[in-house]
This record gives structure tokens, C-alpha cells and sequence, in this order.
């Protein structure tokens, strides 16, 4: 249940009251402080306005870095590797893969969702070929435009600070590669554990909606202590993240970016725009980097 939400780029645990999405970070030799704002994938961009000394930092730093390049991830490569990742095995659909009791309920699921289901040719031709994972995603988005009208694809919460880098004359860059975050995001678990936590999502969709509303709201309200609160809801069983599953989502990509960090802030004020899960938690990133000896302050 964690992985999708977390591929909207949001989990929890937490390092302590923030309300607050943006932090300064200096000292251990930095010249010049650079900052780290924690997004939400699926923000519009006028939320930008609504974090106090977001402008600022912007004008202050000299590069932005997010998880991925932007403009990369649009290409038409890194398109074709991630509809590859999203699809199952050559000959495989999901009605193989699931049990008629489970296409059953999958079904009932989409209908109430999306007004059709599998039975549907075109509907059965676009998302039956999809892994679990894919399909969790995507009815994870359909779930929230449904709830918020739309979502603006083409002018991502996300992009925005690099566009606007980009926009001022300045350099860009990602922590990640497309490569790295298809695999971690779409191939680190079994089919069997795809379906499982597929199933999971369908069979409780009043708690995964009502984690959501939470996860949104606290988001939308700045406030980390609330998202994990939010996220660290559990129904106790099978549908619950395992922890090497948290570390492979969260924690070991928040340590390797902490191997990066320094030499981009040495070089030039960064601006890190990433994912408001990894800025929280004892092994988050502004944790991390007050461990590595800087001084992270949050911005009010």
C-alpha cells in the first residue's frame, strides 16, 4: 500500500513537528546555503506560492536538482522504458494473472471507479497488459483527478522548479537516473507481490481512500508530523509494507543521494526539489544531513 502512494511520492516517518516543506541548508563549509523542498507530485503549481521563502530561494540558488531531469523523463527513450516496465511478459494478461474471485472484485472495483471495467474491449486492450504495479498507479491517479477535477500533465509541480532553472539560466539536474527509478518503482517486487498489494488496494479501498484524503491534506497543510500520521496507518496483515520493501522505496535511495549532495552544494547553491517522504524520518534526508555535520533550518 506504501508503493502507491509513493509513487506519488509521499511516505512517512517522522523526525518531528514541521509545518513547513521548504529548508535551508548550511555550514560544514558551504559558502553559500543551498535548500531542499519537499513536493507532492500531483500539487498544481500554485502551490508554489503558498510556501513562505520559496521565491527566495529559488533566486537564491544556482541550481535546481530533482529526483529525475524533467525533460529527460519526457523523452521519448525514457517513454518507451517505462511503458516497457509497466507492461507484463509477452502473452501475459492480468485476467491470467489474477483468479476469476479476483478479476471479479478488480472489476466491481473499476466500475464503481471508473464507470467501466475489464469487460470492456478498450478498456481491456489499454490496462490489462499492465503489471499490478502499472495498474495500481494508474487507477491511483484516475482516483485522485476524480476527487480533484484534474491534473495538469503538462505543468507538474515538480517540473516547475526545474523549468524555471532552466527558465533563469540555470543548470539543472537529477538525482536518479529514469532507468534506476522504473526499476525501483516497477520491478522490485514479484508479480505475486504486485497482485497482492493490488488486491489489497481493491479489497480496502474505504481505508486507502481515507489514507489518501489524509495524506493530501497534510501535504496541502505543510505539516510532516500530520503525513506521518497518515502514513503510518496500518491494517496489521499481509497489505502492510515490509521493511526491506521501505528501504528499497525510501530509505537506500535517500542514503545514496546523501553521497551526492555535498559536491553539488560545494559547487554551486542547490535547490533540491524531492518527494516531501524522503525529507522525514530518522533515515530522511534533512536527518541525513544534520548527521553529515550541516545546519538544516525549516523556512517560515
Amino acid at each position: 500500500m506504501k508503493k502507491i502512494l509513493l509513487s506519488l511520492a509521499l511516505t512517512a516517518v517522522m523526525l518531528g513537528a514541521h509545518a513547513q516543506l521548504l529548508y535551508k541548508i548550511s555550514g560544514n563549509g558551504l559558502s553559500a546555503p543551498s535548500y531542499i523542498v519537499g513536493t507532492y507530485h500531483l500539487a498544481p503549481v500554485s502551490f508554489v506560492d503558498s510556501i513562505p521563502g520559496m521565491r527566495q530561494a529559488i533566486a537564491d540558488t544556482q541550481q535546481t536538482y530533482g529526483e529525475l531531469v524533467m525533460d529527460e523523463m519526457m523523452s521519448a527513450d525514457s517513454l518507451a522504458l517505462m511503458q516497457q516496465a509497466m507492461m507484463l511478459p509477452a502473452g501475459m494478461t492480468l485476467d491470467k494473472l489474477l483468479t476469476a474471485d479476483e478479476m471479479t472484485r478488480l472489476n466491481a472495483y473499476m466500475k464503481e471507479l471508473m464507470g467501466m471495467d475489464m469487460t470492456n474491449p478498450l478498456l481491456a486492450q489499454q490496462m490489462g497488459k499492465m503489471t499490478p504495479s502499472a495498474l495500481s498507479t494508474t487507477i491511483s491517479m484516475i482516483s485522485y483527478m476524480k476527487k480533484s477535477g484534474s491534473i495538469d500533465v503538462q505543468n507538474g509541480f515538480d517540473d516547475y522548479f526545474q523549468k524555471e532553472a532552466l527558465r533563469q539560466g540555470k543548470g539543472v539536474g537529477g538525482l536518479e537516473t529514469m532507468a534506476f527509478q522504473i526499476n525501483v518503482l516497477f520491478k522490485g517486487q514479484t508479480l505475486e507481490r504486485q497482485k497482492e498489494l493490488l488486491m489489497c488496494q481493491i479489497d480496502n479501498a474505504d481505508f486507502m481512500d481515507e489514507m489518501e484524503k489524509d495524506v493530501i491534506h497534510a501535504f496541502f497543510s505543510q505539516n510532516l508530523e500530520a503525513l506521518k500520521k497518515a502514513m503510518d496507518k496500518k491494517l496489521n496483515n499481509s497489505c502492510d509494507s515490509r521493511p526491506e520493501e521501505d528501504d528499497i522505496l525510501i530509505y537506500n535511495r535517500n542514503a545514496n543521494w546523501l553521497k551526492k549532495m555535498p559536491a553539488l552544494m560545494a559547487q554551486k547553491p542547490t535547490l533540491f526539489a524531492v518527494g516531501a517522504a524522503h525529507l522525514i524520518g530518522d533515515k530522511g534526508v534533512l536527518h541525513l544531513l544534520r548527521t553529515a555535520g550541516y545546519t538544516v533550518e525549516e523556512i517560515k
